[in-house]
């Protein structure tokens, strides 16, 4: 049985509440997706600052809050016991999702209800659902 849950997905993905929620209020499981609070454009405003500082992104990525906001999201990675990455989503969630499996945690995938493109690698997911309630009876045996 599952204990902790880490949300994965877009900044931009305006379900990302709302699913962990839902496995909030069906379940015991801690659901961490505290790092969606830093709002849509986060990213954006990053690059632009990091720009005007005369930053390429090289630089930016080894930089303190680059640093931070990393070491944040690793840490509660590695204290979860598993992961669900909620589609749509970028590249960060889905190297999130392959760092996950790859420390031999379950990772599951929950797809949207306009995901059409189909992609055999999502085979290295635990499982692969189309409903909140899938994944929650996933994570409850």
């Amino acid at each position: 049985m599952i204990k902790s849950l880490y949300v994965v997905g877009s900044l931009r993905n305006p379900n990302i509440p709302k699913v962990a929620q839902e496995i909030r209020d069906k379940t015991n499981v801690e659901v961490f997706d505290d790092w969606y609070a830093a709002g849509p454009e986060a990213d954006d405003y990053w690059r632009t600052y990091e720009l005007d500082r005369g930053r390429t992104y090289e630089e930016a990525l080894v930089g303190r809050a680059a640093t931070n906001t990393f070491r944040y999201d690793k840490s509660n990675l590695d204290r979860c016991d598993a992961c669900v990455l909620v589609l749509p989503a970028g590249k960060s969630g889905h190297l999130e999702l392959g760092y996950f499996i790859g420390c031999g945690k379950p990772g599951y995938i929950l797809l949207d209800a306009e995901y059409d493109r189909w992609d055999v690698m999502y085979r290295f997911a635990t499982k692969v659902v189309r409903t909140t309630d899938q994944l929650i009876s996933e994570l409850l045996t």
